[in-house]
């Protein structure tokens, strides 16, 4: 079956007008879970036949932009946010998006909190920022002090190396002889400090140091932490096509039939989709092992 490379890119501004771009040079949208952001450039000529693209009125800060993409026109959302700022550059215009993050950048009222976890203290913040929005949190780490100053479901995918990627650089990385010693350490304001060591000495050493927080917590942080650096895994990344959908966070089933001893489901950290003249690709970036199957 041939594939047609096909997209749509819409935006919505304040007063609920909607514009539909007609033509795109490039769009890369960038997804990964240690970024608190989702983020999306769009690229566009400067000008056409000899004039130059304008969107005064239409587009600017704050436009909501919606980015579909796919193949022989059925789409799928790839990225729902923001412009957060328009740049024109070396014969390019490039529109930068946020996700809905976006609309934290808000100032947030000045507010002290004593052993409150971290689930209470981002309700707070969007108390302030939309009392419409609801927090999800599993984390149960406790901050004995904690001060806001001047603020502003599993999914599933397959993919087998030597049918639906076209590219890969992985690694595979064993923990039979690894060893990994890791350290937390708090400090207060009064430079106080808590530390905890877990592990075995020889090897990698990890020191993460946080705000203030108690020794329980401390010592979770540290124990999940030396848990996720000992767990086997890939290191590197692939190519594949914009089918199957895949976004930070969705377990990977990974099969390549050369090692099968390596076949099972694996963590997605980041996603990097590009849509070009070119076709339409995403870099897919594993990390730790889930389970075997």
């Amino acid at each position: 079956m041939l594939y047609d490379i096909d997209w749509d890119i819409t935006f919505k501004n304040s007063n609920g007008s909607r514009f539909r771009l007609a033509l795109l040079a490039e769009c890369e949208i960038v997804k990964s879970v240690e970024n608190l952001t989702d983020t999306a450039t769009i690229v566009l000529p400067e000008t056409v036949i000899n004039q130059p693209l304008s969107f005064e009125g239409k587009i600017s800060r704050g436009t909501q932009v919606t980015i579909q993409m796919g193949y022989n026109g059925q789409l799928k959302d790839e990225f729902k946010g923001y412009v957060r700022d328009i740049v024109v550059n070396n014969g390019s215009i490039k529109i930068m998006c946020e996700d809905a993050l976006f609309l934290f950048r808000k100032g947030v009222k000045d507010c002290f909190f004593e052993n409150k976890d971290i689930k209470h203290i981002a309700e707070y913040v969007t108390r302030n920022i939309d009392k419409s929005y609801k927090v999800v949190c599993d984390y149960s780490i406790v901050y004995e002090k904690f001060t806001i100053h001047q603020a502003s479901n599993t999914n599933k995918v397959r993919y087998n190396l030597q049918k639906n990627v076209e590219v890969s650089s992985l690694d595979f990385e064993s923990v039979l002889d690894k060893k990994v010693e890791v350290t937390v350490e708090s400090t207060d304001k009064s430079g106080k400090v808590q530390k905890y060591t877990t592990g075995t000495t020889g090897g990698d050493k990890i020191t993460i140091k946080v705000g203030t927080i108690g020794i329980e917590s401390i010592k979770m942080l540290a124990e999940t932490t030396l848990k996720n650096a000992l767990a086997p895994k890939y290191k590197g990344t692939f190519d594949t096509w914009l089918i199957p959908y895949c976004e930070p966070g969705f377990s990977a089933h990974i099969e390549d039939e050369d090692y099968p001893d390596k076949k099972g489901w694996y963590y997605v950290v980041s996603v990097t989709t590009n849509l070009s003249l070119s076709g339409g690709k995403r870099i897919i970036t594993p990390d730790k092992k889930l389970g075997n199957g």
